[in-house]
């Protein structure tokens, strides 16, 4: 059976867009497209969807009120098309809260274009999400080990055994002087949800990395600081971590740290598939902290922050990572599950009370 997919938008010209680029897909089905956000309301109510596409700004009724309302009558996966644009970011932290599940940037250049990537993007996303994605290639032993972990490396069909989910036995370890976490796809939300149960005098400095564009980031660090006791920024080139203090990776760079503790936000690299990337902050903090660390992997589609975890394994750090059940995408956490590199696989809600007991 295909994916269903709904279509909500106000724009003509991205409906057609999305209902061809979308039905390219021989798992996909574009079952009705919606003009605003009380159409998408009635609809999903109607034709029943795997999957919605929303876009936030619409007359009517707009995409996060639309997010919130079908939330409340029937949960469903949705997928935002989002400004690129700091006020976008926003609203799309807003749609991210009230359910939606991930955002795709709305860049009217690349959809005119017929764009391979975002088609490939696209299509991913959406199988993804229906919890139909599509098989993962096996993890390719040519793959140089300097390339980042890639989602098609992490095989979605097939699902760990009991031993490989089962964390390592628990051992006495260093204190933490740094602690790192990680997500992707249901990350906001999730990194709310831990960074809300710790307090404002937290004694270890905290770095995160979130997959996101540039200018999220930003917007997603000033409602974190809002919401949190902690204080929560962007992080810039130069930053001294401190205790109490959660730096966030900015969005289209790589954020490493020194044995000093000044951050390093170093500029985009094409041959990196995430920016920022889960593996090269764990690599560094490894390289600065060795046993130090404690890395935490969230949910999120593909592998990033694996290798980064191998590397503070060899140097005895501890990884904790998100349960199957917690996880929006049981990706990233299942990646590090799968090489055994978990020391706690932990429920979302427990996370942040585990870090702030451990710490203390």
């Amino acid at each position: 059976m295909p994916v269903r997919v709904l279509i909500v938008d106000d724009s003509q010209f991205f409906q057609s867009r999305l209902k061809d680029i979308i039905s390219q897909h021989p798992r996909l089905e574009v079952v009705g497209v919606a003009s605003n956000g009380q159409q998408g309301v009635e609809l999903a109510r109607s034709l029943k969807p795997d999957v919605i596409t929303m876009d936030f700004e619409m007359p009517v009724m707009d995409g996060v009120t639309a997010v919130r309302t079908i939330m409340a009558e029937r949960p469903l996966p949705i997928l935002m098309f989002s400004s690129l644009t700091y006020e976008g970011a926003r609203i799309t932290l807003d749609a991210l809260a009230a359910g939606a599940v991930d955002f795709i940037p709305k860049d009217f250049a690349e959809v005119s274009r017929n764009s391979v990537v975002l088609k490939q993007k696209l299509h991913e996303r959406l199988l993804t999400l229906a919890g139909g994605a599509a098989s993962g290639a096996p993890a390719s032993s040519a793959r140089r080990p300097s390339e980042p972990a890639k989602p098609q490396d992490i095989d979605f069909t097939r699902q760990p055994t009991p031993a490989e989910l089962k964390p390592r036995p628990r051992k006495s370890y260093a204190k933490p002087s740094l602690v790192v976490i990680g997500a992707s796809t249901g990350g906001p939300v999730a990194l709310t949800e831990v960074l809300s149960s710790l307090p404002a005098n937290f004694s270890v400095p905290v770095l995160l990395v979130q997959h996101m564009p540039e200018n999220f980031t930003r917007a997603f660090a000033e409602r974190l600081n809002k919401q949190c006791a902690l204080e929560v920024r962007e992080a810039v080139d130069g930053d001294l971590i401190k205790p109490g203090l959660a730096l966030l990776a900015p969005g289209g760079k790589q954020m490493m740290i020194d044995r000093r503790g000044v951050v390093k936000i170093l500029p985009d690299d094409e041959r990196v598939n995430y920016k920022p990337s889960l593996d090269i902050t764990f690599g560094a903090a490894a390289n600065a902290y060795s046993d130090r660390v404690l890395g935490v992997v969230l949910t999120g589609m593909g592998s990033d922050g694996c290798k980064g975890a191998g590397l503070l394994k060899q140097r005895g750090a501890q990884i904790w990572a998100q349960d199957k059940d917690s996880c929006v995408i049981y990706g990233m956490p299942m990646a590090v599950a799968r090489e055994n590199l978990t020391d706690r696989v932990l429920s979302l809600k427990d996370i942040g009370p585990a870090l702030a007991a451990e710490v203390r």
